[in-house]
């Protein structure tokens, strides 16, 4: 499995987790495809108030594995992508996107099947004028992301892991991973996390 599919299995908790409670993307999210997780590289794309040009210009950039980030200056709940975005997305391989705007169409991307979250849904529909960026740092929810950093997406939200840190996180996550099912082990055995991580003490002063 690649890392991207390894950090998609182990989940956002675990990998925000295990890089220190660092890259959490803290904003509501509204996960379109139940079920649905995801990881890749960002493709980060920066739109107009409102608008979403630039998502169209992005199509023509956009590669396998591809977690294509859209942000704009401010969140508004402004459709950013629809059916025929997403068509377009799925394509071309898109592994995820996350939208810090608005989606629609929404029963028509579930049944798509690309993984998709978003602040929002509206149908309000997006202009088509503005000149942004692609591959320029976005921030979403207190986090920078930065083209090619890796984006993990589940049920619980978003993590962000910067590219240099991608490597590092994986090996911690996976060791997160192996620890967590040793003390899962105990639990269902009857063990108490009360006494396993020392919480008693904390409490109870040793008694």
């Amino acid at each position: 499995m690649s890392a991207y599919g390894e950090l998609a299995r182990l989940g956002s908790a675990t990998v925000y987790e295990a890089a220190g409670r660092t890259g959490l993307v803290a904003v509501e999210l509204r996960q379109i495809v139940p079920g649905s997780r995801a990881a890749g590289p960002a493709r980060t794309v920066r739109c107009g108030p409102a608008d979403n040009l630039m998502v169209h210009a992005a199509m023509d950039v956009l590669e396998p594995g591809d977690v294509l980030v859209i942000a704009m200056p401010e969140p508004e709940p402004v459709a950013l992508m629809g059916d025929l975005l997403a068509t377009q997305a799925k394509a071309h391989g898109a592994a995820a996107v996350l939208v810090d705007g608005a989606v629609r169409d929404v029963e028509e991307l579930a049944e798509l099947g690309l993984p998709i979250w978003s602040r929002y849904v509206s149908i309000r529909g997006a202009t088509k004028t503005a000149i942004g960026a692609i591959d320029e740092p976005v921030a979403i929810g207190g986090q920078t992301i930065a083209a090619g950093d890796a984006v993990v997406l589940d049920a619980d939200g978003a993590a962000v892991v910067e590219r240099a840190r991608i490597d590092e996180v994986l090996a911690a996550s996976l060791a997160r991973e192996q620890a967590e099912s040793a003390k899962r082990a105990k639990l269902q055995g009857g063990a108490l996390s009360y006494d396993l991580d020392g919480l008693r003490q904390r409490v109870e002063g040793g008694a």
